[in-house]
């Protein structure tokens, strides 16, 4: 198995960054019992016996990902145990977080062991599974002079909607219609000197990436069309994810 660096230029990764952090530390409640043993990222989609974090890591290597840093938190021993025995197709290390940081001092901590800090990077939530290509999402970072990218994704709504004229008669039923609005999809493209914005502790949405949209340093990548996304926080997502695994 070849993990030798992607060739790079002086300015970073010659098709995109090479090195990403996952943030693992959740304690995913919301998907008990599956996490009373084990963290989030190491629930197993059904029908397939690998974790989400293994459909993560293969997927970031596909896109150019030669090294990643896993910060770990929740039960930190089973996922540490299960990157040491697994066949990966990239170099993994793990950071675990003495005391809570808070996202945004998580982040700052697992970057600190990138292994070229003077280069962008990848970061994504430990909970996403996902498909669309890194390597478009980081030229348009690049293309926007961003120090922050994030993926955004519509998703669909879980109830069924109504649809009514002028007059409030009743036009149609839509089930499980999409979103009317993009959220924050859990994959993002960071400059290298994004990590000293971070905060040592708290949440990073709530201080640096406002103080970026104002200064219009922040992007925002629509994840293209059909590409597929699904956040695992629930025992349904689960079964849906394995479902449409199926399927494709």
């Amino acid at each position: 198995m070849d993990t030798s660096p992607t060739p790079r230029t002086a300015s970073g990764a010659a098709q995109g960054p090479t090195q990403a952090v996952v943030l693992a530390g959740g304690q995913g409640s919301r998907l008990r019992p599956y996490t009373d043993d084990r963290p989030k990222p190491m629930v197993e989609i059904p029908g397939t016996g690998t974790p989400i974090i293994g459909f993560q890591l293969a997927w970031l290597a596909q896109e150019g990902v030669t090294d990643a840093v896993v910060s770990c938190g929740h039960l930190a021993g089973v996922l540490q145990a299960w990157l040491e025995t697994a066949e990966l197709p990239l170099r993994v290390s793990t950071v675990v977080e003495e005391e809570p940081l808070g996202r945004g001092g998580g982040l700052k901590y697992a970057a600190a062991r990138l292994p070229h800090p003077e280069e962008p990077w990848y970061a994504t939530n430990g909970d996403i599974w996902t498909r669309f290509p890194l390597r478009e999402m980081a030229a348009f970072h690049a293309e926007r002079d961003a120090l922050a990218t994030l993926a955004l994704a519509r998703p669909r709504i879980p109830w069924g909607a109504v649809e009514t004229d002028a007059f409030g008669h009743i036009t149609d039923f839509v089930e499980a219609p999409p979103s009317p609005y993009l959220i924050n999809a859990g994959v993002y493209v960071f400059a290298a000197e994004f990590a000293a914005l971070l905060p040592d502790t708290g949440d990073h949405e709530r201080t640096t990436f406002p103080r970026l949209a104002r200064e219009r340093r922040l992007a925002g990548f629509p994840l293209p069309q059909g590409a597929y996304w699904r956040a695992i926080d629930t025992a349904k997502d689960l079964r849906e994810a394995g479902r449409e695994l199926g399927g494709r």
